[in-house]
């Protein structure tokens, strides 16, 4: 690669990128803005749920964390009990069940974005409509080609 970016330059800014988020604790900050006592998984579940913005299977919801299925039933027992989701029949199959968010649930879930969002939007406030469609685009594209390049492996 002469001519562009040099692999090798990238890991610096990728481990600073890294210690910015420990150190800043961006992600206890922001599940301290949910105020619900939630570990990182049950926040996990809520979020899949909100972006998806529909009821999902279980097994849908465990693909799209990128786990297996035991994991999120785990959580989504605790989740259930704290009236965050609620199972409720699949309208395409009425032996099957779809996990949907209560309304705490889609509150505590848009509570953690909206604090997450407030500190990204803030770093890039400044940037031009064209740098911040730029980098949302080729950050996707890099984050898609590396996840495809590892699995492949």
């Amino acid at each position: 690669m002469s001519d562009g970016l040099d692999p090798a330059a990238l890991v610096p800014h990728l481990m600073q990128l890294g210690t910015v988020l420990n150190r800043s604790r961006l992600v206890e900050r922001a599940m301290e803005a949910v105020g619900l006592p939630l570990d990182r998984p049950g926040l996990t579940v809520l979020l899949t749920l909100r972006m998806a913005g529909k009821p999902l299977r279980v097994g849908e919801i465990a693909a799209r964390m990128q786990v297996v299925g035991p994991h999120v039933t785990r959580h989504l027992h605790d989740l259930e009990r704290a009236g965050l989701v609620r199972r409720v029949v699949d309208p395409d199959d009425q032996r099957a069940r779809l996990v949907e968010l209560t309304d705490a649930g889609a509150a505590a879930a848009g509570r953690y974005l909206e604090a997450i969002l407030g500190w990204f939007g803030d770093a890039i406030a400044d940037w031009s409509e064209e740098d911040r469609a730029t980098f949302g685009r080729l950050l996707s594209r890099f984050v898609d080609d590396l996840q495809a390049h590892l699995v492949g492996e």
